[in-house]
């Protein structure tokens, strides 16, 4: 029995000892009921301590592999020997959803995954958050992509601080402060998407049974997030100016909760933005019941009418705002970037499970935008994409009023991507949603932005900067003829009277 011990290695040696036993043990080289040498003897001959000798039999033991008889010694264990399976034996079927965890048993609701699989050619889509793919940036990613590609080198395939690369993040800084905000390159995290940033905060701060408090309506992303970490997700009502504080307020002596998550700029899906009136009476409620506010703000930069007042991050004095962003919606979401800025002992946190789920985001990504950033592509991109946007918008809400069908209104968003459009009160969803697509249009019904799933059947919600100018007017007009048919199957003889056909 041959036994090598490296004194240099990092390895215990107790760990050594055990690990070229096992090996043996497992290899038949040591057979079942085979003695092992003393302890005494194999310490003498290996010239370590007994003691060492001894924690390695009992790592033997544990492992099963071994047993101790007193006056035998200890000896080899025998192992359970595979047998295998016939050819015609059943085998049963793994039980998966028997090992799944309660949390993700609960979270079934795969509507992100539908709006990404009804986006093809024959669909005209307002269903998706998503950016115009004519509007891309291509030739000029191209052309950085290439000179990295000369000067970068090897650089470009190394891995990224687990925060993020410095340049990116100064780069990064650089934005926030047009957003009136003020962050150094080491009061940022990056991050794959502000997606991530909603997970790691659920992770950070949420026990199963905490409370969480959103806007209601929300993005529907969120909810599933907070659900998924075992929150109860309470909803706050808006009007045209906003969360309702005032609604708010009760909500926090009788719920405490564990913090606010807004988007209150062009929200998701109504496109309302918070007043600046209402974003002091926010952080002065967080400051009272020392709550942590979530601000999520991928729409901030995309304005058509007149500058957004400013984030909340922007007004807050004492460090209560995490404040998450991203590239998605100004460039395309296959970049995955986004970031998170907020108080140091917050960021820590989010780089320490940074580290643990991916490590870093994307080393080429983060240079490609840096590189676009710093030659001031980015600023000439949103730039286009505020006027461009904004013509989508003004051709869907002039295709409503054409086609317009009695009993639906729509709200005027002055940035970000949403229509939230109000349904007859005659309408059934699901008969909607079929007769929407059998004439070849999608959209996303109202009930996903609710926590309870159970208000919003009377809304939908109409993205406008995916589909290209020349089909939304023919989009909405399908969408209302589906609205129409759906409102006479239900009340058809009224309808023959009050409804004039669309043209």
């Amino acid at each position: 029995m041959r036994i090598t011990v490296n004194r240099n290695a990092d390895t215990p040696i107790y760990l050594q000892i055990k690990n070229q036993l096992r090996d043996m043990i497992f290899s038949g080289v040591l057979p079942v009921d085979f003695l092992l040498p003393p302890e005494r003897s194999l310490a003498r001959e290996l010239g370590v301590n007994r003691s060492t000798v001894i924690k390695a039999y009992q790592e033997l033991k544990a492992d099963g592999l071994a047993d101790s008889h007193v006056g035998k010694g200890t000896v080899v264990l025998p192992q359970t020997a595979r047998v295998p399976a016939a050819p015609d034996r059943y085998i049963n079927p793994l039980p998966w959803y028997q090992l799944f965890t309660e949390s993700i048993m609960a979270s079934h609701d795969t509507i992100i995954s539908d709006i990404m699989a009804r986006t093809g050619r024959d669909v005209i889509s307002f269903a998706g958050g998503i950016p115009a793919p004519s509007l891309y940036p291509v030739a000029v990613l191209e052309e950085i992509q290439a000179e990295l590609f000369r000067t970068a080198g090897q650089e470009l395939f190394l891995h990224s601080p687990v925060e993020g690369c410095y340049p990116l993040r100064e780069s990064i800084g650089q934005l926030l402060r047009q957003r009136q905000i003020v962050a150094a390159a080491k009061d940022i995290v990056v991050l794959s998407g502000s997606q991530q940033g909603l997970d790691f905060a659920a992770r950070i701060f949420i026990r199963p049974g905490d409370t969480v408090i959103v806007e209601e309506p929300t993005f529907f992303g969120a909810i599933q997030i907070f659900r998924s970490a075992g929150a109860r997700v309470i909803g706050v009502p808006i009007d045209k100016d906003g969360l309702r504080t005032d609604v708010l307020e009760a909500l926090l002596v009788r719920h405490k909760p564990k913090f606010i998550y807004t988007l209150p700029t062009f929200q998701n899906p109504s496109g309302i933005s918070l007043s600046l009136q209402r974003r002091y009476e926010l952080l002065d409620l967080a400051y009272q019941h020392q709550l942590p506010i979530l601000e999520d703000d991928p729409y901030g930069e995309l304005y058509y009418d007149t500058t957004p007042v400013p984030s909340l991050k922007a007004l807050d004095r004492h460090g209560y705002v995490i404040y998450l962003s991203t590239f998605s919606k100004a460039l395309f979401l296959g970049l995955r970037v986004g970031w998170v800025t907020a108080p140091p002992q917050v960021l820590t946190k989010f780089a320490h499970l940074k580290q643990m789920t991916d490590l870093h985001v994307n080393t080429p990504a983060q240079l490609l935008l840096d590189a676009f950033i710093r030659r001031g592509h980015y600023e000439r991109h949103v730039a286009r994409l505020r006027q461009e946007y904004a013509g989508r918008r003004n051709a869907m809400l002039k295709a409503l009023d054409k086609y317009k069908v009695p009993g639906i209104g729509w709200n005027k968003p002055a940035g970000g991507y949403y229509i939230w459009c109000r349904l007859p009160d005659n309408i059934v969803r699901h008969k909607l949603v079929a007769n929407a697509a059998k004439r070849g249009v999608v959209f996303l019904p109202g009930e996903a932005f609710y926590p309870d799933g159970t208000q919003g059947d009377t809304h939908i919600r109409l993205n406008y900067t995916f589909t290209e100018p020349e089909q939304i007017d023919n989009g909405i007009k399908y969408l209302l003829q589906a609205v129409k048919e759906t409102a006479c199957a239900n009340y058809e003889e009224e309808c023959q009277h009050t409804l004039k056909p669309l043209v």
